[in-house]
């Protein structure tokens, strides 16, 4: 099967999970997501209590989700109930979501690892020994560990060698970014916020950090397995995340944004977009190297006969070196070759500058 992925000992139908937030919060989601074409499950971040929560704590637009969630806001006891009834059912690996100090990990562990096939580990608030936490969790369970690596870590390599050196098995890259502010404009407030009015930012405006994160990972650690996560939002999205150095692809503000069906659409287009890609398998693109070159012609744009005339790069040229016409003509004088025109093209009309 061209988008299977074999790792952690694990088969994964396809590389694309949900990632650790609101859409994987309790039993009824995870049945619901249980049936989707999905190559694995995730949960929410299991503590020893429930998380309590600031309300409103999710809001969205295109591009952007800004949250104030915590861990799950069901408790320890909760999720000891219902993972059997979820492992029962469950038609792809399952990772459990666990966090965060050592003192409520020794706890967790023991109650939730035998029904997890790989533990995914949040270090989002945890202040403590990285190394101390991580021997911590792999005494206590034979299973998988990833540690979840937060965008506000400035040594991604020795974060890595840390956890390795622990016991870990790989590593998940990012979380979500922050902290932010999210401004009512209309009130003079925030829209939304925690005590201190922070908000963490997700969504497609994060998916270059998460790509540089997991690249530079990847060039470094070779064999690491890497689930890459941050502002995947289609097929496309995804396989260039694998292309950088992901092993699978978590997803959630897609989900938020566009509803849990964007899940089906992104899965259903991988074989399309790997075949207009020329791309065999999965696994194959995983093992290509990305090549850091740029293959831009950086020449004069070039309007070909797709243009219908709709005068977007007559608007947005930062230079004013197109004249409005149909099709626009452009002032090579002017026109300093950078390939804003031809990357907002709707239509792909035109060539010359990044192809």
């Amino acid at each position: 099967m061209k988008t299977k992925v074999e790792i952690l000992g694990l088969s994964f139908e396809n590389p694309i999970l949900p990632a650790s937030g609101p859409i994987v919060e309790g039993l009824e989601n995870l049945l619901d997501l249980n049936e989707l074409p999905l190559g694995g499950l995730v949960t929410k971040t299991i503590s020893v209590e429930g998380a309590v929560v600031k309300k409103p704590c999710i809001a969205a637009t295109k591009h952007m989700v800004f949250n104030t969630e915590l861990w799950s806001e069901h408790d320890l006891t909760y999720w000891v109930k219902v993972l059997p009834q979820i492992v029962e059912k469950k038609k792809k690996p399952l990772g459990i979501s666990v966090g965060y100090t050592e003192e409520q990990l020794k706890i967790v562990i023991p109650k939730i690892q035998s029904f997890a096939d790989f533990i995914e580990v949040s270090t989002h608030y945890n202040k403590a020994s990285l190394e101390s936490l991580v021997k911590c969790i792999t005494s206590m369970t034979d299973k998988p560990v990833l540690i979840k690596m937060s965008p506000h870590i400035e040594d991604d390599l020795h974060f890595v060698e840390t956890i390795l050196k622990a016991g870990a098995s790989g590593v998940v890259a990012l979380n979500s970014f922050g902290p932010g502010m999210v401004v009512d404009l209309k009130r003079r407030s925030l829209l939304l916020g925690d005590q201190n009015g922070h908000a963490w930012i997700s969504g497609p405006a994060i998916k270059p950090f998460a790509l540089n994160r997991i690249a530079n990972l990847r060039g470094h650690f070779p064999q690491v397995p890497i689930i890459g996560c941050g502002g995947v939002s289609s097929a496309e999205d995804a396989l260039e995340m694998i292309l950088a150095g992901a092993d699978l692809v978590q997803i959630l503000s897609a989900s938020l944004i566009n509803g849990r069906s964007a899940y089906v659409s992104i899965v259903g287009n991988l074989t399309k977009v790997m075949e207009d890609n020329r791309i065999e398998t999965i696994q194959a693109l995983r093992h290509t190297p990305l090549e850091r070159k740029v293959y831009g012609k950086g020449g004069h744009p070039v309007i070909t006969d797709k243009c219908t005339g709709c005068q977007l790069c007559v608007k947005i040229c930062p230079f004013s070196a197109y004249i409005k016409g149909n099709p626009p003509k452009l002032d090579p004088v002017k026109c300093i070759q950078c390939g804003l025109c031809q990357s907002r093209c709707p239509v792909q009309a035109i060539e010359g500058v990044l192809t």
